[in-house]
């Protein structure tokens, strides 16, 4: 079964999240939290990127981390939905063989695995935003970094649950 969150509103996505069906679930919220906290990663690189006071190197390097975190804000929006489809598989090898029930079982970890990797690699593209970002959007990014904490959080919850 695909299923493809990036085509849902906020709203639609809200209201299948908050009703009695067994996706989206935790993971999923986790890996669209973390989502967020990269966009405002991006949203503060492409704000510094530019600046009258920027060298050369500091645009570059600006530029880099716009690069990274783009890659990984859409693979986590890719995460948000695959983590479902990982859900429905266990729930579908319940009745199953133990073998098939462990790959499920390896292929939901994985999921969440993934999105605490990523979540640590766009956190280590902030401490260069804090020195030389646009100083107005410093609120931004600590924002950006407790999305990032909580999303990684969240899925280590879920690594945890489906080991």
């Amino acid at each position: 079964m695909s299923i493809n969150f990036k085509e849902k509103t906020l709203q639609e996505y809200l209201d299948q999240l908050s009703r009695r069906e067994p996706v989206p679930g935790g993971g999923s919220a986790a890996a669209l939290t973390a989502a967020m906290g990269v966009g405002l990663i991006s949203m503060v690189a492409n704000y510094s990127v530019g600046r009258k006071s920027n060298t050369k190197a500091i645009d570059k390097r600006l530029g880099r981390i716009l690069a990274q975190s783009e890659p990984i804000r859409l693979r986590l929006l890719e995460l948000t939905s695959l983590d479902s489809e990982a859900y429905l598989k266990v729930s579908a090898a319940r009745s199953l063989d133990i073998k098939t029930q462990r790959q499920a079982a390896k292929f939901a970890r994985a999921v969440p695995q993934e999105v605490c990797k990523l979540c640590y690699k766009a956190i280590q593209l902030t401490p260069y935003l804090v020195e030389k970002g646009n100083p107005y959007l410093i609120s931004d990014v600590e924002v950006a970094l407790e999305l990032l904490m909580s999303a990684f959080n969240a899925a280590r919850v879920m690594v945890r649950v489906n080991s």
